[in-house]
């Protein structure tokens, strides 16, 4: 079937191209002009990926190899409409934010970096965008300046890691199988997989590769925590997908997915001690990135694929939506207040009601509230886990640990709402969100809200999953045929839930507020700061001393050269006295020059010189 002029458009339309010229342009428009631009281009990121017709489009070589740089499929379009979307509120954000031209160009070009590997068709194209990525988003956290630039040290060192072990997981994946481009079966088995679990385990937070994530966001302008919260991270985790995918019957994808119930009790407990809001937003990410991430192992190594994979996708879908919303409304008390402690703050709701709303609209979304978008995905990987629904037993303990993640998370945003909005009379009277800034957060609490009760357009969106008759096309292992987000089960599941958790916070809030305890991964910080000064200074001395030895050499040859005469003197007066006698030198005005008389006797002189032609002769012919 021909397409329209406005789909062969679309096709053709790059959408990180498109992204990246906004950036340049944001440079050298007025400011309104040129972020409208930025908006405007992350719109058309937002139609491309509704209306852009599936397929490999602007394939072609590159060096001898078949690319695909753009590849429309029903997790390509899910992912583009979500970062596109997000991407449009996040400019308004900004630019309601006071943030400067150059942080939003730097922001927009790590945008269309992550919107190009989100997009991409191979696996050459996609590691371009990675490193792109990884550049681009230590940008945006230097630009700030001050303690930003050695977290940002810090940032770059791991992702640059993470970087080198993708790119070799990528070699080898081609050497195996003679293509980069992905043909639906993920990256080579063996030592690609290996390779490629622990480099993309570094940007999706791996437990123990996760330090960078609670050091680098609440460093930043406010504006660069909302774009970095979200592109880095949700971004790899896609590409985990595609390293993975469903069905993928990869050995390592029980090990991937008991990482992900891991991440999202560590994240969560964490979360749970910091003080500092951006800080415990941070760790959440990483709990949330844990759900995504045993989705994804449980997809890919299954029978209940179809479910944990649209569960996984959903989750990631809905994360863009409310983790943005989250940092926009901390940056917002942040910006108002100047406070970063959460238990400076309280009382602000009379102050804010506006930020206070759609901080609920978000905490309600990734805390699995029914209504709000956060439940439908998170319900789907409870399913899938679940050996009393679609799990099988090897995912009991999984589930568990999803079980004790969801707590935490709960805990900790009551926690949070609770000193910065409720607890106690604020001591300080500052005006609400700006205009911006509240378009941005009511138009991502309004998506929430709207898949949390549409939540049929949610499985429509999601790949490997379809709504049929207001149900889940699936059937229950003991014979039910049909499964609802909002059946009985699942209601009574999330009451018992949100119940706990509010137990607990009364029973530990006071002692919590007491704690202190950082996180232990973080001895990677002194750690690697020491291990890079004294690595720096031991290769920077080692260059300088060679370099000292061939400028003396050099210097030394040249002398001798133009001075033969004065080269043999000083070479003797070194020699002991038992060997030679050295004349002072005369002046060169006819009187009788300098003399050097040898004291050695002609038989130790016969052995110098016979052990110095050996050694002349043996490097000759060695």
């Amino acid at each position: 079937m021909a397409l329209g002029p406005e789909l062969e458009f679309l096709s053709a339309a790059y959408p990180p191209l498109v992204v990246l010229v906004a950036a340049l342009l944001v440079l050298v428009l007025p400011r309104i002009a040129g972020f409208a631009v930025g908006a405007a281009s992350l719109a058309a990121v937002l139609a491309i990926s509704l209306l852009a017709p599936g397929g490999e489009h602007l394939g072609g070589t590159f060096l001898g190899f078949e690319v695909v740089p753009f590849l429309v499929d029903d997790f390509s379009r899910m992912i583009g409409i979500g970062l596109g979307f997000l991407g449009i509120c996040s400019v308004i954000y900004a630019y309601s934010s006071e943030a400067s031209e150059t942080l939003v160009a730097f922001a927009l070009a790590y945008v269309a970096s992550s919107i190009g590997a989100a997009f991409a068709g191979d696996w050459l194209v996609l590691l371009f965008m990675w490193e792109l990525m990884a550049v681009t988003s230590t940008l945006v956290v230097w630009h700030y300046g001050g303690d930003a630039v050695r977290a940002g040290f810090r940032y770059a060192v791991f992702h640059g890691t993470g970087g080198v072990l993708v790119m070799m997981a990528v070699a080898v994946h081609y050497v195996q199988t003679g293509t980069f481009v992905y043909d639906g079966s993920g990256i080579a088995g063996g030592v690609p997989a290996l390779l490629a679990v622990l480099g993309m385990g570094v940007n999706v937070a791996f437990v123990g590769l996760h330090t960078w994530l609670p050091d680098t966001y609440p460093r930043p302008h406010i504006a660069a925590s909302v774009f970095l919260s979200v592109y880095t991270t949700k971004t790899s985790a896609f590409v985990l997908y595609r390293a993975f995918p469903i069905g993928g019957e990869s050995d390592l994808a029980i090990y991937v997915a008991y990482m992900g119930g891991v991440m999202s009790v560590y994240g969560a407990s964490f979360a749970l001690l910091q003080h500092d809001m951006r800080a415990l937003l941070s760790y959440h990410i990483q709990a949330q990135l844990g759900y995504i991430v045993a989705g994804i192992g449980i997809g890919a190594g299954a029978a209940t694929s179809e479910l944990a994979t649209a569960g996984a996708m959903t989750h990631l879908f809905n994360n863009i939506l409310f983790k943005s919303l989250l940092f926009m409304a901390v940056g917002v008390v942040i910006y108002r207040t100047g406070k970063e402690d959460l238990y400076e703050l309280g009382g602000l709701w009379r102050e804010m009601p506006l930020t206070a709303v759609a901080f609920g609209l978000g905490a309600l979304s990734i805390t699995a509230i029914p209504g709000f978008n956060g439940y439908v995905s998170k319900g789907m990987l409870f399913d899938a886990a679940n050996p009393g629904y679609y799990g099988t037993p090897e995912y009991q303990a999984l589930y568990y640990l999803l079980w004790l993640g969801a707590i935490g998370t709960l805990l900790s945003f009551i926690k949070l709402g609770y000193y910065v909005f409720f607890h106690g009379e604020s001591d300080i009277s500052v005006p609400d969100a700006k205009p911006g800034q509240t378009v941005a957060m009511f138009g991502l609490g309004a998506a929430c809200l709207l898949f949390g009760v549409w939540w049929q357009g949610l499985a429509d969106l999601a790949p490997t999953l379809h709504a049929a008759g207001g149900h889940f096309e699936f059937a229950y292992p003991s014979g039910e045929s049909e499964l609802h987000p909002y059946s009985a089960s699942h209601l009574e599941t999330a009451g018992i839930l949100t119940g706990v958790a509010a137990v607990t916070f009364v029973i530990v809030r006071k002692p919590l507020s007491k704690l202190d305890l950082s996180d232990p991964a973080t001895v990677v910080f002194p750690a690697g700061y020491s291990l890079g000064r004294w690595s720096m200074l031991a290769v920077t001395e080692l260059y300088a001393a060679v370099d000292r030895a061939v400028v003396d050499v050099v210097t030394s040859c040249y002398w001798i050269g133009t001075n033969p005469a004065l080269a043999v003197d000083a070479t003797a007066r070194r020699l002991p006295d038992w060997m030679v006698d050295v004349e002072e030198p005369r002046p060169a005005d006819g009187g009788r020059p300098s003399t050097i008389h040898l004291r050695a006797s002609v038989g130790l002189t016969v052995l110098v010189l016979t052990v110095v032609l050996t050694v002349v002769l043996w490097l000759l012919l060695s």
